[in-house]
């Protein structure tokens, strides 16, 4: 029997060119320069009611806002750090001649915040 290692994609950027405004969606992690790189989740967009983006850190406390531009905000890429194995029964996919093992994924964002 071999071994088939794959390969790992390479994370994308986070950094943007210089004076570029990042836009997050609701649910989007963010890190927030204005803030001293503190992170947070996107609760609220700007809209005719609030002139600003909404974030509350991603395992709760006192929300903040930052620039309606997107200014200071920059994307968070978010690494996975293991897979527990869900108890049911691997699927192959036959097309790809391979089975698959349903798991759930936990993430870490930051310095050691659960997500």
């Amino acid at each position: 029997m071999t071994e088939q290692v794959s390969k790992q994609l390479p994370l994308p950027s986070a950094e943007l060119e210089v004076g570029a405004s990042f836009r997050p969606r609701l649910g989007d992690l963010a890190l927030d320069l204005a803030k001293a790189g503190r992170i947070g989740v996107v609760v609220a967009l700007p809209s005719d009611t609030s002139a600003s983006y909404q974030l509350r850190p991603p395992g709760g406390g006192e929300d903040w806002r930052a620039r309606s531009d997107g200014r200071t905000l920059r994307p968070l890429p978010v690494s996975v750090t293991h897979v527990t194995p869900l108890k049911r029964d691997p699927v192959y996919d036959h097309r790809a001649r391979q089975a698959a093992v349903p798991g759930a994924i936990r993430t870490v964002v930051g310095q050691g915040e659960d997500l």
